[in-house]
């Protein structure tokens, strides 16, 4: 633990966990076959070289009808990767509408162009299961755009009574991802917000310990690899600083 390390000697630790724990819907038939993360589903058939199965030893199941849940840049890497795998129908299924997306334009512009449908204000509520525990279906409901949320965009409402049925063999989950618990729940005193994150004073990266500093998407939630090189650079000159006062 953290605090294990200050008792071997440390004086100050950095904490660069990042935030690697896919999130999920919680929604009943969740655990069928065919039901993925995007990071498994990215990690197998890029990082494992999936792609070239049988050649590469890690194999991926990749459907005809491909669903994929989310609206990021993620979201817009699984379903190109999702298509160029085989598939013949490749969907990006988002309950916002197409311009609260936080994928980049250019992400959208090139999905477009490869083809992917695109199902906005749709979300889902339950997956359907064959006998044989494979994913064959995915219950949804139609939304409409209320009140700006907390992130600025518009909430997404449902429809009352606007269930509808898509036929889906994957479906890969791609609505972010959260810090491992771990380092928070054994180091005491550490300060987080609702979501798990770890919060610092954004001028030192400082945590609510003293001698702890974090950064990265341990801090930020899912950002970019830019901002954790930063937030690291800045750590770093503080950290020097505290240093030199013991």
């Amino acid at each position: 633990t953290i605090d294990e390390l200050f008792e071997d000697g440390y004086h100050a630790v950095y904490i660069g966990t990042g935030a690697g724990a896919p999130s999920f819907l919680n929604i009943p038939g969740e655990n069928l076959n065919g039901i993925l993360s995007a990071n498994e589903f990215l990690t197998r058939s890029n990082l494992m070289k999936a792609y070239a199965f049988p050649e590469a030893d890690t194999p991926i199941f990749a459907g005809k009808r491909v669903a994929v849940l989310g609206g990021g840049n993620t979201a817009m890497d699984s379903v190109r990767t999702g298509l160029r795998l085989g598939a013949e129908h490749a969907s990006i299924v988002y309950r916002r509408s197409q311009a609260e997306m936080p994928a980049r334009a250019a992400e959208i512009h090139h999905a477009e162009e490869e083809g992917i449908e695109f199902i906005m204000l749709t979300n889902p509520v339950r997956f359907i299961g064959d006998e044989g525990g494979w994913v064959k279906g995915m219950e949804c409901l139609r939304m409409e755009l209320g009140e700006p949320d907390e992130s600025g965009r518009r909430r997404p409402v449902p429809i009352e009574g606007s269930n509808f049925v898509m036929d889906v063999d994957t479906v890969i989950i791609a609505v972010g991802n959260s810090s491992n618990p771990l380092v928070q729940q054994t180091t005491p005193g550490l300060d987080t917000n609702r979501w798990g994150n770890i919060t610092v004073t954004p001028e030192t990266m400082q945590t609510s310990r003293k001698g702890i500093y974090a950064g990265g998407d341990i801090v930020t939630g899912g950002a970019t690899v830019i901002q954790a090189a930063g937030a690291g650079k800045i750590a770093a000159r503080a950290i020097d600083a505290y240093l030199k006062t013991l």
